[in-house]
């Protein structure tokens, strides 16, 4: 029964929110078409890879999903200095996860996860542009590890991508996106509800601290390949039960970012060296940027999981119930096809 009422407040406090969340996605991708991305991110200088991982931030694909959005870039103009960045920083952070990390984790953990996500595609992307340039293979970009249409298939991406209606955009949101995200989402609430309950914070606390642990998450995250939305509970849970924000942070930075599709398509497209180089750089990057947040935290004194107290109380209970009302609705395929033509 604690498990149910754990999974059940965690899935209340976050519907909301991802509900706006997909809303604001379906507006980006209705009205930011691929011509719009190519001519931001030409060029091969740091302005265009710090423009690539801005550009990236918000827009509503998973690691998979950006992989034929950044073939396309790239083989349009744009260096592989920006490609990559694109890539780390799309699946990185999108307006879902970041609100929903506002909501489970509170603001300084969401602001902590921006500005972690931006400045880890931003160096990984300048080093990785640093490897030198290779041909760009002739072949059509590859399809990608996700089984729907809006992750997935490059047709698909394609034709929401250049779609310019809203109706078009919140479809996508709330048919392809959630589709995409409802599976890992509910797995990452289940989990977060399990550690919640289970776990004694006593547990994790003593191997809490330190760079040893922060790496240890990072081995951890990197190659566990979860989409950003569903990593959140997770890493919730993973605080709760008594790991440090930093870990929390590093796990919500590496896990989301890399993906066995991603590092295919960069061996191929950028070679083995470039992959070594990103590989190594996400992984110092990361713990560096956990340590640095755990520093900081133990000098202010600041309580992430206070703070997310906080932002789960403005909302009534009436509306939380809705909005997961709503969500359940439109995960259900046949339902959502039925009632509403989606």
């Amino acid at each position: 029964m604690k498990l149910i009422n754990e999974l059940l407040s965690i899935a209340l406090s976050a519907a909301p929110w991802l509900m706006l969340g997909l809303v604001i996605a379906g507006l980006i991708k209705a009205l930011m078409p691929e011509s719009l991305l190519q001519r931001w991110m030409g060029g091969r200088g740091v302005g265009s890879i710090t423009r690539a991982a801005v550009i990236g931030m918000p827009l509503p694909l998973c690691s998979c999903g950006a992989i034929p959005t950044a073939l396309a870039l790239h083989r349009g103009g744009a260096g592989r200095g920006p490609t990559t960045s694109f890539l780390i920083s799309t699946p990185g952070v999108g307006v879902d996860s970041m609100l929903i990390t506002s909501v489970l984790l509170g603001p300084l953990m969401a602001l902590a996860r921006v500005l972690g996500a931006l400045v880890t595609a931003i160096v990984t992307g300048i080093l990785v542009g640093f490897t030198g340039q290779t041909a760009l293979p002739k072949s059509p970009p590859a399809s990608s590890c996700c089984a729907s249409k809006g992750c997935g298939d490059g047709n698909a991406n394609a034709h929401a991508t250049e779609s310019t209606g809203v109706i078009a955009g919140l479809k996508y949101a709330f048919s392809d996106l959630l589709d995409d995200i409802s599976r890992w989402m509910f797995a990452g609430l289940l989990l977060a509800g399990v550690l919640v309950t289970f776990v004694s914070p006593e547990a994790l606390v003593g191997f809490s601290g330190g760079l040893l642990a922060l790496l240890l998450m990072a081995v951890i995250g990197i190659p566990l390949y979860i989409c950003a939305t569903a990593a959140t509970p997770v890493a919730a849970g993973l605080l709760l039960a008594g790991i440090s924000p930093g870990m929390a942070l590093v796990f919500l930075l590496a896990g989301p970012v890399t993906s066995l599709a991603t590092l295919a398509i960069l061996r191929r497209e950028f070679g083995s060296q470039a992959l070594a180089v990103y590989l190594g750089s996400i992984l110092l990057v990361t713990v560096l940027i956990g340590w640095v947040l755990d520093q900081g935290l133990a000098m202010t004194g600041w309580d992430p999981v206070q703070q997310a107290s906080q932002v789960q109380e403005l909302l009534p209970a009436s509306v939380e119930w809705l909005a997961l009302g709503v969500l359940v609705l439109f995960s259900i395929r046949p339902m959502r096809r039925r009632l509403l033509g989606f």
